[in-house]
């Protein structure tokens, strides 16, 4: 059976008038950074979408889409009993109040919530996105747990998707659903990249020499970058370990760094500012909402991770014509065909890191063509717009099988 969903692509007419959607998420940022475009093209098929998250202050940049309300409900990323069944609670009440017909969750905690609360509230159409599995990385009782809740929500949903191709083979491998559960809606990844957005033709040569200008770099410095959180399970680490190799070699390359700091990623160990600061020529940008910017002077994208989903920013560094060197993991497999649009290395393999990044650093032509052919790939697979489209022709077609389209 294909892992693409096979209704994705059947009614490119397809619209979502008068129906009421919710799209819940543990965090507002998340929604944001991920999902705000998509979200805007369900309003503007005429669906009444409601954006459910935490309070926090990303929801503010949520308002104004057209069809696009937001809800808050404190809904906690780690275990918290008593907050998770007044956040439980309160999804049940809203989905009963708003007679909600689509229930669309990502993250986990989100998930495995609104899987229950959308269940006993009798909501017809109820989705999960996984977008990677945080149990990967534990052990003992809290990975055990964390499993039970991935097989609840396949479950409890009337359908459930991944990301990526090669995470579904992995929770099909794992046992944690079946084919009959799980699928992909087109290429992959969660809402696919705006090529309008990420283009290096949006951004100058004076606007690049001005951004190499306000970070120090030198106008022929090559730029390593990294786009995500700064955490121990994202490689980090063994980046840092890397790139000393690197330097101590005599490249003149920086490293820079765009997202933020979390201890709180379920790994042992924590990326603290001065691990970064002490090695010579790196940069801490924090958190941007215009990657974009420092992507238009990157040589190359580092993403090292222990676990993804798919990897967003592997596609959205690609529009822009840049290569990712990244780990041979699932979903990142996914997002960078390797040799072609990129190098996969082992994962918590610091060697062939560094002499994946150093034959990189080492041959401009490789990695223009590896730029050129990323931006082509991306075009093909991953356009926001074609991606948005299958998703909605996807939601048309469950609201019919569901009985709520007669």
């Amino acid at each position: 059976m294909t892992a693409t969903s096979p209704q994705s692509s059947q009614n490119n007419s397809a619209r979502l008038d008068r129906f009421r959607i919710a799209r819940i998420s543990t965090v507002p940022f998340f929604v944001v950074a991920q999902l705000k475009q998509q979200i805007a093209a369900l309003g503007e098929q005429g669906a009444t979408v409601t954006v459910v998250a935490s309070d926090e202050p990303e929801m503010s940049l949520l308002h104004g889409l057209p069809g696009v309300s937001c809800v808050a409900i404190d809904i906690p990323r780690s275990i918290a009993p008593w907050r998770d069944l007044r956040a439980l609670i309160q999804l049940f009440l809203f989905f009963k109040r708003e007679r909600i017909q689509i229930a669309h969750s990502t993250t986990p905690k989100a998930g495995l919530l609104t899987a229950l609360a959308a269940f006993f509230a009798g909501v017809p159409v109820r989705l999960h996105t996984f977008t990677g599995q945080p149990w990967v990385t534990m052990h003992g009782a809290k990975r055990w747990l964390a499993r039970a809740s991935d097989k609840l929500i396949g479950r409890l949903n009337t359908r459930c998707y991944t990301d990526s191709a090669s995470q579904r083979q992995y929770l099909l491998e794992q046992g944690i659903m079946d084919e009959s559960q799980v699928f992909v809606v087109g290429a992959g990844s969660l809402a696919g990249v705006d090529m309008r957005r990420f283009d290096r033709e949006r951004f100058s040569a004076s606007q690049c020499a001005t951004m190499r200008q306000s970070l120090g770099i030198a106008h022929d410095a090559p730029v390593l970058l990294f786009v995500g959180r700064i955490t121990v399970d994202k490689g980090v680490g063994e980046l840092l370990r890397a790139f000393a190799a690197i330097k101590a070699s005599g490249s003149n390359a920086h490293l820079v760094f765009v997202g933020r700091f979390d201890a709180d990623s379920g790994v042992a160990g924590a990326i603290a500012p001065g691990d970064i600061e002490r090695l010579a020529d790196t940069h801490i940008v924090g958190y941007t909402e215009c990657p974009e910017a420092y992507m238009a002077i990157a040589d190359m994208l580092c993403l090292p991770s222990y676990r993804e989903g798919f990897g967003t920013v592997v596609i959205e560094a690609a529009a822009m014509g840049v290569p990712t060197v990244g780990t041979n993991i699932y979903g990142l497999s996914d997002a960078v065909e390797q040799g072609t649009t990129g190098l996969l290395v082992s994962p918590r393999n610091d060697g062939e890191l560094t002499a994946a990044l150093k034959r990189l650093l080492d041959d401009k032509a490789l990695r223009m063509r590896m730029g050129a052919a990323a931006r082509q790939r991306a075009a093909t697979l991953f356009d926001s717009g074609k991606v948005s489209q299958l998703l909605v022709d996807e939601y048309c077609f469950l609201l019919q099988k569901t009985g709520v389209v007669k």
